[in-house]
């Protein structure tokens, strides 16, 4: 029998009552459109390099730059949903991805389409930590979790769809109709969430730190730029921007905390982190991002350089586990209701280990099927993991720290998928250049590429089977938060 974390001791909190599925419903039709076009220019990369002549360390700026804006934008998000309404950052979100969306249509450049890319990241930067507070503000406790699926599906489906439709739009059109597409969508998105979006959230109005915001920017947007440029080129890790990116990074994010840690009204508030189990869920989410945006990252470039697939054909290839997560979502998360987390997680990661360990033997003839299959078990594993973790850490939380927490989660996310694809890639290369030492072969003989990669490839999976393996650790101690069905207020904090 599960274990729980009793509530009788916390302060019982009546949850408000509003009509959750329109204010839903104008949330994540937004996410879905907005998600939808930023995810699928993607696939275009290569095509973009020509169409401006770019270099590959200039186009990588289009990804870089998008996470890097994330980086700063989320962690001042805690702050924003406790001085702005719902609707207020719900319009300064569309509006961002409105015009972000407009600017990328009509670039001339490429500089204008990086800016473009900049602007729509501030919108999601704005949507997403707002979808998850307005979660759990308008949904009791004992319906979170189904309501987290539903959020689930539309941010794991549009990510899974996106790079086959834009395959479609530069197959028989070109690379503006993704967001000339997306734009009256946008537009409609905007005009529902008009109508149908209700203030939810209190506004309190805390004291503005700029000293914080500044450390905040720079130390999380240091350490994930310098992660996500010792992924780039060929000076990796002693790359002096990676060096400087992260020292200033993490001397910014020392003091950054310690400043928190000692206001009475912080901008983030970190005692978050004295609720178990919001901690172990941030720790298990952390992981889990580290796998699935390496395994994503890894598996695209691998079926293109090893295995020779044109971008449409690897795209519509790892289609069906992107469904398949996105569909798995509702259903979770109403098994999370019920059972609450260790029945989920804890076989999640065993699942996500199992598949991690085939994946270490992918060759160059590998079949189609057995990577779809391998794909598809590992979006089911990581679609147990994701939503429950984060749920039951969120859950513990009181009311006045749902801000914080959301802004926490979802930062630290930003910083696993820069820490994670970082790593990766170092991997990949090394073994890659292992493989031609090994063998006493050129670089320079391209008959052997796709087996260099492969080797490369190989050691960068069996490097997240070990992420998997501190996740599955950490699971173990993982406990359900018992709540009241009508009560915002959970356990009380770790003293």
């Amino acid at each position: 029998m599960e274990h729980t974390m009793s509530a009788s001791d916390s302060p019982k909190e009546e949850a408000p009552q509003y009509k959750a599925v329109p204010i839903m419903a104008a949330l994540l039709i937004s996410g879905f459109i907005g998600m939808l076009s930023e995810t699928g220019l993607n696939i275009a990369i290569t095509k973009l390099m020509v169409i401006f002549n770019v270099e590959p360390a200039q186009i990588q700026w289009l990804t870089t730059g998008f996470i890097l804006v994330l980086a700063i934008i989320t962690p001042v998000s805690g702050l924003l949903l406790q001085w702005f309404t719902t609707r207020q950052l719900f319009v300064a979100s569309l509006s961002f991805s409105i015009v972000g969306t407009l600017t990328a249509a009509l670039a001339p450049s490429f500089e204008v389409l990086l800016i473009a890319r900049l602007i729509q990241a501030v919108g999601t930067g704005l949507l997403i930590p707002l979808m998850f507070n307005t979660v759990l503000v308008i949904f009791p406790p004992h319906k979170r979790g189904a309501a987290m699926g539903i959020m689930g599906l539309v941010i794991m489906f549009a990510p899974a769809i996106g790079p086959a439709i834009a395959g479609m739009f530069l197959e028989y059109s070109d690379w503006t109709a993704i967001f000339w597409t997306a734009l009256p969508l946008l537009v409609g998105a905007l005009i529902f969430g008009l109508i149908f979006m209700r203030n939810v959230s209190e506004i309190t109005r805390p004291r503005i730190d700029i000293l914080s915001i500044l450390l905040s920017s720079i130390g999380f947007g240091g350490i994930v730029f310098g992660f996500s440029t010792a992924g780039e080129g060929d000076h990796g890790w002693s790359n002096p921007k990676v060096i400087i990116g992260m020292v200033v990074g993490g001397v910014a994010l020392l003091l950054f905390i310690l400043r928190q840690l000692r206001m009475k009204q912080p901008m983030m508030n970190l005692r978050a982190f004295r609720y178990p189990m919001f901690t172990m869920g941030t720790l298990i989410v952390f992981v889990a991002m580290m796998i699935i945006l390496s395994t994503v990252m890894l598996l695209p470039i691998y079926l293109q350089n090893g295995m020779a697939m044109l971008p449409l054909a690897a795209g519509l290839l790892l289609l069906p586990g992107g469904l398949i997560n996105g569909l798995m979502s509702p259903l979770m998360g109403r098994l999370f209701d019920k059972y609450g987390p260790r029945w989920l997680v804890l076989p999640g990661l065993a699942l996500v280990i199992v598949v991690l360990w085939f994946m270490t033997g992918i060759e160059t003839t590998t079949s189609k099927g057995e990577i779809i299959l391998l794909h598809s078990l590992l979006m089911i594993g990581i679609s147990m993991i994701m939503m429950p973790a984060s749920t039951n850490g969120l859950n513990q939380l009181p009311r006045e720290l749902y801000p914080d927490g959301t802004a926490i989660m979802n930062t630290l996310q930003q910083v696993a998928g820069a820490i994670g694809t970082a790593l990766a890639i170092s991997i990949m290369s090394a073994g890659s250049k292992a493989y031609y030492i090994d063998n006493g072969k050129s670089p320079e003989d391209l008959t052997l590429a796709p087996f260099a990669m492969t080797q490369g490839v190989q050691a960068a999976f069996f490097m997240t089977i070990i992420f998997a393996a501190l996740g599955l650790f950490i699971s173990f101690f993982i406990k359900r938060v018992k709540v009241d069905q009508q009560d915002g207020g959970m356990q009380g904090p770790m003293h």
